[in-house]
């Protein structure tokens, strides 16, 4: 009977849940954005992982266009004084970015796994 390999599951699907990227169980964060040391399914150190600033940069840029996007239509259509604006567009920013940054973090993580990255060397 032949060995089949060991299939890893998708990175999207393990990083966007939060989720270990070799084997999809244990869990990847400890607290809201605090990675685990390890998995506790299958033991995967996650010392590798270093998502520095990445996904906090995209989600600022990305939350950004659309509330100022939001926040601009409705200035032309309504015309609202400007606590309208503060009172509706800074909560919905920061709900916005809260929201995907622990999905955003687990995907950068999932990705640097899944893509064996590792921090840069110079060569001697």
């Amino acid at each position: 009977m032949a060995e089949y390999e060991h299939i890893s599951p998708s990175p999207y699907a393990t990083g966007l849940s939060g989720r270990c990227p070799r084997c999809g169980e244990g869990k990847l964060f400890d607290g809201f954005l605090k990675l685990r040391p390890r998995c506790a399914a299958c033991g995967l150190d996650f010392a590798f992982a270093d998502s520095a600033d990445g996904p906090a940069v995209f989600i600022m840029l990305i939350a950004g266009f659309a509330v100022l996007g939001a926040a601009l239509s409705v200035e032309i259509a309504y015309e609202p004084p400007i606590w309208v604006h503060l009172s509706i567009w800074r909560p919905l920013a920061v709900t916005v970015c809260l929201a995907l940054l622990r999905p955003m973090k687990g995907l950068a993580v999932a990705l640097q796994y899944s893509h064996k990255a590792e921090e840069g060397r110079r060569e001697k």
